[in-house]
C-alpha cells in the first residue's frame, strides 16, 4: 500500500518561511511570487537556472513525431512543444536520502 503524499502549496510555504524568519506572510509570498516569475521568465528566454545545492532547471524542446494509442492503435501526431527538465544536484539527492 502506497503512502499518501501532502501537497505544499505557496501558502504553507509563505507560512513557513515567516514562522522561521519573522517577516510577514504577504511579504514572504510576494518574495514567493516574484521568485516563480523570475524562473519562468527565464525559462521562457531559454536560460539555464542553476540553483547551488538544490538543482538546474532547464527547457527541452521536444520534436514533433507520431504517437500510437495502443488500445486501437490509431497513429496520432504529438505537436513540437517545450518541456521543463529539473536536475537535481548531488548535494540535494544526499540530503535527501540522509547521506549528509
Amino acid at each position: 500500500m502506497e503512502k499518501k503524499h501532502n501537497k505544499i502549496t505557496k501558502k504553507d510555504l509563505s507560512y513557513f518561511i515567516s514562522q522561521n524568519t519573522g517577516l510577514s506572510v504577504i511579504y514572504v509570498k510576494k518574495i514567493i511570487e516574484d521568485l516563480l516569475n523570475f524562473v519562468i521568465i527565464e525559462l521562457i528566454n531559454n536560460n539555464v537556472i542553476n540553483i547551488n545545492n538544490f538543482g538546474t532547471f532547464k527547457i527541452l524542446n521536444k520534436s514533433k513525431r507520431i504517437g500510437r494509442n495502443p488500445k486501437d492503435k490509431i497513429e496520432y501526431v504529438i505537436l513540437a512543444r517545450k518541456t521543463i527538465s529539473f536536475i537535481a544536484s548531488k548535494d540535494f539527492i544526499k540530503k535527501l536520502n540522509n547521506e549528509f
